[in-house]
């Protein structure tokens, strides 16, 4: 009888440290899954679909149909295998898969755009890592079949335009059905895919048949414009579209100065606002801007590559929204574009994802109060406290 309760005094102690060992594991496995699944539906799920001015002339259901929701993100950067970190990869990699995953799942788009470089080391890459970084984008940006995904070609995808060979853009668009000069149509609104890269204007083999495939758009654009009594034997044998105001999408930004003008919590760091862009480097040249421009007339221009983000407006009527970075290896705030467009009109908001920085500070924040549980729960803390009684205990006698 005796030994039975001394054996039982004996495992109280290895029961509670057992407990206090549960406790710990449930706290660390909290904090996890909180900052790498969790944290992205409580920031995207604050996000909502812009509505379309012209939306309140029509009927609910026939404006819910009408409306295109399209999620625009770009420079997600894949890493490669020269310059690419194992650990950067994971983490950045997961952080971008989730993002875009939760967003899929939440906002359910019609249509998602990847405005360029969405790998790091296109450029460079061999046929094996060419094929290993595939994978890893089908992977990590899958769409479910009511969701569309478009991709447009950007300068790490096939290299600037000195890098730019026949070889690398092919590829690129025999896995991403990509053709330098594209016009895509989806409930009755015009979308042009522009390779930007090859708007270098030096009469190269890839240049000439980019901006002869545009030209063509831009005819039947414009034929299909026109009015039905405003006969033109050029337009005769033209396919007709619908007749809304192309929307182009490239990744390289129009010709502008620099960024001094942009203004917002994710336009690029003071420090950088005033730096010159390079045309045909950081921007299109102005020649390669006014011809896109004289050719489309669009009603709105996205881009990428600058990673920051900027609203322009050209010509004084022409908007150009600078899509930033969608991933955290570009800068610490990431987001994408919500657009809600018809045939007439279209209304974007930004979605911000985490910030790494207060993903960070979470992390350090368990884990100094996990380093506080432990010493507290073997004592450690005791003789501190105790000094501190016996100081304030000492004044009030003196």
């Amino acid at each position: 009888m005796r030994s039975s309760s001394s054996a039982t005094v004996r495992s109280l102690p290895l029961k509670k440290r057992l407990c206090f060992l549960l406790k710990l594991m449930c706290f660390v496995i909290s904090v996890l899954m909180f900052c790498e699944f969790f944290i992205y539906y409580v920031v995207i799920f604050q996000c909502q679909w812009p509505e379309v001015k012209g939306g309140a002339h029509t009927g609910k259901k026939e404006a819910s149909t009408s409306v295109l929701k399209a999620m625009i993100l770009a420079d997600t950067h894949l890493l490669g295998e020269i310059k690419g970190h194992w650990l950067d990869k994971l983490r950045r990699e997961w952080q971008m898969e989730r993002s875009f995953q939760t967003a899929l799942w939440l906002l359910q788009p019609d249509i998602v755009f990847i405005l360029g470089d969405v790998f790091d080391e296109g450029k460079w890459s061999l046929p094996q890592a060419w094929e290993d970084d595939v994978r890893r984008f089908r992977k990590m940006f899958k769409c479910p079949v009511s969701t569309e995904l478009v991709v447009i070609v950007g300068n790490h995808d096939i290299g600037f335009h000195y890098e730019m060979t026949t070889y690398k853009v092919n590829r690129f668009e025999k896995v991403f059905n990509f053709t330098s000069g594209k016009l895509i149509t989806r409930k009755g609104i015009n979308f042009v895919l522009v390779n930007s890269v090859a708007m270098e204007g030096d009469g190269c083999a890839l240049c000439r048949t980019a901006e002869a495939k545009l030209v063509a758009l831009s005819h039947k654009l414009n034929c299909s414009q026109q009015t039905p009594n405003h006969s033109n034997k050029r337009c005769s044998d033209v396919e007709k579209l619908p007749a809304s105001e192309a929307i182009l999408l490239q990744h390289y930004p129009l010709y502008r100065k620099s960024d001094a003008e942009c203004s917002g919590e994710d336009s690029a760091p003071p420090e950088e606002k005033n730096i010159p862009f390079k045309e045909k480097y950081d921007v299109l040249s102005q020649e390669a801007s006014q011809k896109l421009i004289w050719w489309f007339h669009p009603r709105l221009i996205l881009s990428g590559h600058t990673h920051s983000a900027c609203e322009v407006l050209h010509m004084g009527k022409i908007p150009e929204i600078s899509v930033p970075s969608f991933s955290w290896r570009n800068r610490n705030n990431p987001s994408f574009i919500m657009g809600s467009i018809t045939p007439t009109d279209f209304s974007l908001q930004k979605c911000f994802l985490p910030y790494e920085s207060r993903v960070f500070t979470i992390y350090c924040a368990a884990g100094a109060l996990l380093v506080i549980l432990i010493l507290a729960h073997f004592q450690l803390l005791t003789p501190p406290f105790y000094f501190a009684q016996r100081l304030i205990s000492k004044h009030k006698a003196v």
